[in-house]
């Protein structure tokens, strides 16, 4: 593929079609714009389509895991453990909870919590398990409830990068007490702008979600819990339920452009792929992020050729300004979650994506190492 100047390969290009517009004019025409008929329809299909009981939908995906948290008992002064490689949403939902976000580092193997850190970290204080299914592969969670069920902590799944990934055969989301997802516009499915969803198989936690995110509402002006102002748009429900229809086909469609830049790429002895499935465990590819000591020189090569890259992220959630100053957390704390962030470069991952697209890429990838 030769390149053309004025056109650069997105790293991202989320869907709108003609389908997803109707079904948007239609709910502003004729629905509440709040918690109107599609808002509820959304909840009931997404639940169905991960293998839950309930689904509350949210305005976001940080809403989600901050009002899983509050719905499942945490309390003032707990602990939550997650993971310090993640987007910083991920610990803010535990402050947001009143809660103390801590770290447990991730496994440079699969970019997800370390089952062994984990154990570690417990404490009396601890009051919730949250890992984070990282770029769409899924973590542990075979061991990492095991050991929460030793403790009697219930786990939250942060799966916003991650709808439609199996674990051994289980949705992701659905493993443990609660699974959170964004449908933030780069992910695998979108609501064309901000949106999260909670599923669980809980009632009493379904009820206090749904309670939460809609003001602590028992009735119209009845509030019986102080809750927040976190409801999904009806609008963004009915796109969302449009997405929802061709998150299979999509995710088959990452699954094998990461087959393909796997294929390619696997010969350069300086790069780090992706992590993959094993047996029954199918990452949906929210992002096709490698790892190489030349990152940055990488990039900017990439750039310059009309690649656009990701770096996913900058700085792990415990080097953050906000949380170093608040927390004193220091460099080296958390060594593979640091060394994930210095080396990490996510390229080009979408279902429409084509084979001479990722041929281009990979050949610039290519010509770069070569040229070293």
């Amino acid at each position: 593929m030769e390149k053309e100047a004025a056109v650069k390969i997105p790293l991202a290009n989320p869907v709108f079609n003609r389908e997803m517009e109707k079904a948007a004019v239609d709910a502003l025409h004729n629905e509440w714009f709040v918690l109107g008929e599609s808002v509820f329809k959304f909840e009931g299909e997404f639940a169905k389509y991960c293998g839950a009981d309930y689904a509350v939908s949210m305005s976001s995906g940080t809403h989600a895991l901050s009002i899983a948290l509050i719905s499942l008992g945490v309390t003032c002064g707990q602990e939550v453990v997650t993971s310090p490689a993640s987007f910083v949403a991920t610990a803010n939902s535990a402050l947001h909870a009143n809660a103390v976000p801590v770290f447990a580092d991730v496994e440079l193997r699969t970019y997800t919590m370390d089952p062994e850190r984990l154990k570690k970290t417990l404490n009396r204080k601890t009051g919730a398990v949250l890992p984070v299914h990282l770029y769409g592969f899924p973590a542990n969670m075979d061991s990492i409830v095991t050991i929460a069920d030793k403790n009697k902590l219930p786990v939250v799944e942060d799966a916003c990068q991650a709808h439609g990934a199996l674990f051994r055969g289980r949705m992701v989301g659905c493993i443990g007490d609660v699974g959170c997802f964004s449908f933030y516009p780069s992910k695998n499915m979108t609501v064309a702008g901000d949106g999260g969803m909670m599923v669980t198989n809980l009632k009493k936690v379904a009820v206090k979600a749904a309670k939460l995110r809609d003001c602590g509402r028992r009735s119209k002006y009845i509030h019986d819990l102080v809750g927040y102002t976190a409801r999904l748009n009806t609008v963004n429900a009915a796109i969302g339920r449009v997405q929802l229809k061709h998150l299979d086909d999509w995710n088959e469609k990452r699954r094998r452009n990461a087959e393909k830049y796997d294929r390619k790429l696997s010969d350069i002895e300086e790069l780090v792929l992706p992590p993959k499935g094993e047996g029954t465990t199918r990452p949906v590819y929210h992002l096709y992020t490698i790892r190489t000591k030349q990152r940055e020189s990488l990039r900017v090569h990439l750039e310059k050729n009309a690649v656009e890259c990701g770096v996913n992220y900058t700085l792990p959630i415990h080097l953050q300004p906000a949380y170093k100053e608040k927390f004193g957390f220091k460099e080296g704390a958390f060594p593979n979650s640091e060394e994930l962030c210095k080396t990490c470069l996510s390229i080009p991952m979408y279902p429409d994506l084509s084979e001479k697209e990722v041929q281009f890429v990979c050949d610039q990838i290519h010509q770069f190492f070569e040229n070293r």
